[in-house]
This record gives C-alpha cells, structure tokens and sequence, in this order.
C-alpha cells in the first residue's frame, strides 16, 4: 500500500508522523505509509473469494442473470466475466489494474490481482493491490439440462415415406452425417414409415426442414401447439411440428405416369424406371433410354406410384440379347442416357427353367447383360396391377417384363466388401425384420452407383480384409480405395479419450 504526493521541491522539508512520529515528506494525511495501513483498507467490502459457475457439459461460464458465455483461461472475455463478479462491490474505488495469477488448471480456483486507488483522509489518494480468489463451481445449464433430459423439446420434424423400402432414407441418413445436422437434436426416433428429429429451438428445427426441402423431393406442413401463456408480460409458449413428406417413390421402382407428364418430359414412354433419387427423381425410359428428372413441386402437381414392391421382383436368366444401334426418336424427344445401352433380351423365369416359356422384352441394361446372366425385373403379363394410368394403357404398349438390375451373388460381396457407412444415434421402435436385408440393398445401390456415393462419406473398414480369388469375381461393381476416408478416432497420450478441461 502506497500513498501519491505531490513532487517534493528543494525547499520543502520534512515532518513527523503524528502517530509513529517518524520523518516523512509532507502529505496530506501528515501519517506514514505504515501507519496510514494499520488505519485505512480501502478494500474494505470488496470481497476476496467469489464463487464462478461452470458447466461441465458445454464447457461456458454463467454471466448473471441468466446468460451463458464460452471463455478460455486467462481471456479477455474471462477477465470481463471475473471483473463483473466484482463491480458491484468496486463502486467507491478506482480500478488501476487487473491480471491472472498462475494456478493449476484442473484446481478449480482462478486468481485476480487487482490494484484499486481510494482517496482517503483530507484528500491524500491511497494506491492498493490485493488478489481475489474466484472458486468453480458445476452448475448445469438450462441447454444440457435439455439434451440429458432426452424428453424435452420445442420443436420436433416428422419426416415420412409411404413406401415399403427404406433406401431414400437410408440416403438422407448419411446425406445427415455428412453435414452433421443431427448434432443439434436432442433425440432421433426412428418409427414405422419415419424418422422423427426432437430440437430445443424453432431455429434448430427450421434449418433441418430447410435442408430436407433442398436435399429431397417433398413436401412441408407446419403446426403449433400453445403451451403457456403469461397475460402480464404477454408472452406465448408454443410447441412446433413440422411434417415433411417425401415423395413415396425409391429407387428401382417401376412407375406408370400420367399422360399428360409424360408428354411434357419429352414424350416418354409412361412405364418408366426410377434410376435414383436426389433431390429430384431420376426416371428412365427402359424402351428408348430416355432420361427426366421430376421435382418435388412437379411430383405433387402430377403424382404417380410405384407399381411394384421390391419383394414382387422376381430373378430372370438371360437367354438371348442383341443390342439395338441408332435409335430412332419421335418428334420432341428428350434427352437420352449415355450410360446405359438399349437392347432387346429374352429371359426366363429361374422358377420356370422346366418349361419353355420365355419372354422378349426392351432393357435399358444392355451394358451388363450377357447370355446367362441373372437379372431381377418385374413380370408383367403374369401379375395383377391395379393402378389409375396403367388401366387406361393400351395392352400393346405395356411390356411383358421390365427389368430392373444384373443379380449378384449377395454372400460373395458382403465377405469381400472392406468399407462401412456411419449411422446415427436414434431409439429404434417398430423394426421390420427386414430392415437388415434393406440395408444390404442400399449398400449394393452404393457400389452399382458412382452418382449416388458421391454424397456420401464411405469410410474404410480395417477391420475386414477381403479375401481375393479368381472364383469369387464375377464382375460385380466395388469402391475403390480412392474413394474411401480413413475413420480416425482423437485419442490422448494414454489411448482414452481427451479429457474435458475443469473436470473431476
């Protein structure tokens, strides 16, 4: 402690102290610096420990009342939230200066050395430096108290599908991960024909609909619910649901479309394949290669539905193929696909190989078909299809059989396959049995589909070495090893995870 003064001119002389007697300058409190400390504390009512409440679980600092901030150790923002603790109590003093002590980073105790002037008796200013002890204490805050306690929220999004097969949203699922959207939900619900996402915000709520608007084709309803209301100060609690409905086609489905859409998709045939779907449907026409893509806003101002179930799709062998060279199309055609190759096959039925029957058919796969190859399709002369477009097609122009993709040996490529997908944490309620054959579908598509696996994060799996034999190759699609990301797990010194800061 220290007193300032006036600088000393060459006449001045000095003065005793009236209490110790002692010489000193001339001040204006006539005392001693020892003196004037055993008489005056001008900390006096500023307290020297003060309790900061930390969180645990996000790691934030309270800022009364009722806000929480993130701050380093030693920061400035730390520095500002510790001086607040302590201006109520510094309205009589100056404050000249203020810094960290060192402590230990897992002792849970932050040092301040401040240093305060106080004008004391008859003017004279008194210079202190003391240090201010600030104890951590947990205290959970209200957004964890929400995510732990799992069952609360304020928005949730219903997201559905009326279809029998799971692959779009097994796409949309890694499409999620990817963008890592589902960090923010507090719980994931996986139900029969959906998912549904629980958020603590409305925010949080609309940039996931935002993103499934862009990302798939469908549509979006919203609702609210009042929960409270306060008359006094005029505020309204509510409770949100929004519901969104993806378009009820997937991928190698066989649709039959309106005549008026196919017309305007360029004059395409009505029976078409769906080759994917992205945000918007990729359809192809099996007869002529012609290629559309429907959006969502275009599927519901014209729907149409998938004649078949994948569990319908019946195993064909190819018995003859010649494919077909310069096509011919109508007027106003539109565009074709460069990917596949037109051919005209016969295929029998693996279940009729005792009869003679055969059946001719036009096929977009001519690029992988060849004399004894399995392939899977849909029969159409031999099946009862009751749908609105189909019924009113003449009979001529609706095919016998319409196939849909090569078959492979489904136990040869799972034991060779050296790559997984992530899956998010979702509680899972309703569960088909086969889901798990579903899944192995979509992660076929992934293999037969470089357009499709681009969107998705595919990670190699070290776990699982591939055997490689000239008898297991029968030319079916693989990810190559370019395409995959090594998983790797943030580890510590001593192999567990890190440990968070302030922690036990």
């Amino acid at each position: 402690m220290e007193y300032m003064q006036a600088p000393a001119t060459s006449s001045q002389g000095n003065i005793l102290c009236c209490t110790c007697g002692i010489p000193i300058p001339p001040n204006p409190a006539n005392m001693c610096v020892s003196c004037l400390r055993t008489t005056v504390d001008i900390s006096e009512g500023i307290p020297k420990q003060v309790n900061l409440h930390f969180c645990k679980q996000c790691e934030r600092y309270l800022q009364p009342p009722a806000s929480w901030v993130q701050c380093a150790l030693e920061s400035r923002e730390l520095l500002a939230l510790c001086l607040k603790k302590l201006k109520g109590n510094m309205t009589k003093v100056r404050l000249i200066d203020a810094g960290f002590l060192w402590t230990e980073p897992h002792s849970k105790r932050i040092k301040l050395k401040v240093t305060i002037q106080k004008e004391v008796m008859n003017g004279a200013i008194l210079q202190q430096v003391f240090v201010v002890e600030f104890v951590i204490q947990g205290q959970m805050c209200d957004d964890c108290h929400r995510v732990e306690a799992k069952d609360f929220w304020n928005s949730v999004v219903q997201v559905r599908q009326k279809t029998s097969h799971k692959k779009t949203f097994y796409y949309l699922e890694q499409l999620i991960l990817k963008h890592k959207l589902h960090q923010n939900a507090l719980n994931i619900k996986e139900i029969h024909e959906g998912i549904d996402f629980y958020y603590a915000t409305k925010q949080h709520a609309q940039k996931m609909v935002d993103f499934l608007q862009c990302t798939v084709p469908c549509r979006s309803k919203t609702s609210q619910r009042l929960i409270s209301h306060d008359i006094h100060s005029n505020t309204f609690n509510y409770k949100s649901t929004y519901s969104i409905e993806i378009v009820p086609v997937c991928k190698d489905n066989v649709v039959c479309l309106s005549p008026r859409l196919a017309q305007s998709l360029g004059n395409m045939g009505q029976v078409c394949v769906c080759a994917r779907v992205t945000s918007t449907i990729h359809l192809i026409d099996p007869n002529t290669l012609q290629i559309a893509e429907v959006d969502g806003g275009t599927y519901w101002r014209n729907p149409f539905n998938s004649l078949v179930s994948p569990r319908q799709l019946e195993e064909f062998i190819v018995m003859d193929t010649d494919i077909i060279r310069n096509q011919k199309l109508g007027a106003g055609a539109g565009i074709r696909s460069n990917k596949h190759t037109l051919a005209e096959v016969w295929v029998q039925k693996t279940s009729e190989m005792d009869t003679a029957q055969q059946y001719h058919c036009r096929t977009h796969l001519g690029h992988l078909l060849n004399i004894g190859d399995l392939v899977q399709g849909f029969d159409f002369a031999n099946s009862n299809v009751n749908d609105e477009f189909l019924n009113k097609m003449s009979p001529s122009h609706i095919p016998d059989v319409v196939l849909i993709k090569k078959s492979y040996n489904r136990s040869k490529r799972v034991k060779r396959r050296n790559w997984k997908l992530k899956e998010m944490d979702k509680d899972r309620e309703g569960m088909a049995p086969e889901d798990e054959r579903q899944y192995q579908d979509f992660l076929e598509d992934l293999e037969e589909d470089e357009a499709l696996r681009k969107n998705v994060n595919i990670f190699r799996d070290a776990s699982k070495i591939p055997v490689e034999s000239d008898t297991d190759d029968e030319g079916a699609p693989r990810i190559s090893l370019m395409e995959m990301l090594e998983d790797l797990s943030l580890t510590d010194a001593t192999g567990g995870e890190g440990a968070d800061m302030l922690t036990e």
